[in-house]
């Protein structure tokens, strides 16, 4: 089968460790140009300037956007007018209505749109969705702590209104939640913790319908913590390693201690809604990122600087 030429528009942190890696490994794609203000693949075309490239380069037909989430929409609305397929980097967005704008041209001009969710794909997210699949969850718990000064370093965006602070890794751990309980839950209360000089907030403790609690926070040194704790009728699951690890009842079963692997599958998931002449765009975990910030009570914090 052929591969597919596919421009990386924004080469930052997440585009170097994660996705080129996954493009170069590929059988299914071919990394044809990148697009950035100071970021390059060695021994890749490179364009500054987003226009020019979908000008120059028609054998392009996918784009995947990996800027941060303000300046996304102008960017997958261009390629989309340019007859280009889109693959979004998570958040797809700033906001709901310019993600479900950007679903509606993609329908009406026949191309794919894919909002793409890497925590899904760990390891251990399909076993664990299979396990609750017939159980009856009494409460979970998900305690997503990490340290922002080595996930996003000097990246001041994350801390500016539509950076989402600490909600950038903790959608994360709403996409796996929102993809393995067997019945959907709701937000109900929050409270969010802002730094003084900060515009986002950088912890979050939260509580859904459903005995479902969760605690983030950007501000953990050392080791990092990315867990969820279900416990059901028959018996206790926990996701350990952002959802690439499995254990029921506290006994190791399955996954694999690694985040290797998530890129990969977005990419041949990509390669699949392509041929297909399909789309996938869900929202369920960016909806409750914007209830939190709705119904969350605010508290100021100490000034956060990198």
């Amino acid at each position: 089968m052929d591969r597919l030429n596919v421009a990386l528009v924004g080469i930052g942190k997440i585009a170097l460790d994660q996705h080129v890696p996954a493009l170069l490994a590929s059988g299914d794609w071919t990394l044809a140009a990148t697009c950035s203000r100071h970021g390059a693949v060695e021994g890749v075309p490179a364009f500054t300037d987003f226009t020019r490239l979908l000008e120059d380069r028609p054998d392009i037909s996918v784009v995947s956007l990996c800027l941060p989430p303000v300046p996304r929409f102008a960017y997958a609305e261009a390629a989309l007018l340019a007859g280009r397929h889109v693959m979004l980097e998570k958040p797809p967005g700033a906001t709901l209505a310019e993600v479900r704008e950007l679903e509606a041209l993609a329908s009406a001009r026949g191309l794919t749109l894919y909002t793409t969710w890497h925590s899904r794909m760990a390891h251990a997210v399909e076993p664990a969705r299979a396990w609750l699949a017939d159980k009856a969850v009494q409460e979970a718990h998900i305690t997503w702590r990490e340290d922002v000064r080595k996930w996003h370093p000097g990246q001041d965006w994350v801390f500016e209104p539509g950076g989402m602070g600490v909600f950038d890794p903790g959608i994360n751990a709403l996409s796996i939640l929102t993809h393995i309980l067997p019945q959907p839950v709701h937000l109900t209360e929050a409270t969010l913790e802002f730094p003084a000089n900060r515009q986002t907030p950088i912890a979050a403790q939260l509580r859904f319908s459903g005995q479902v609690t969760a605690d983030f926070d950007w501000r953990q040194t050392g080791p990092q913590t990315w867990d969820i704790v279900v416990e059901t009728d028959r018996g206790q699951l926990a996701l350990r390693m952002g959802g690439n690890v499995l254990e029921i009842d506290g006994a190791p079963a399955g996954g694999a201690n690694t985040i290797m692997g998530e890129y990969p599958a977005l990419y041949a998931r990509m390669a699949e809604l392509v041929r297909a002449g399909q789309s996938e765009v869900d929202l369920a975990p960016m909806i409750h990122v914007a209830d939190a910030l709705t119904l969350g009570r605010r508290q100021i914090t100490d000034p956060f600087e990198f």
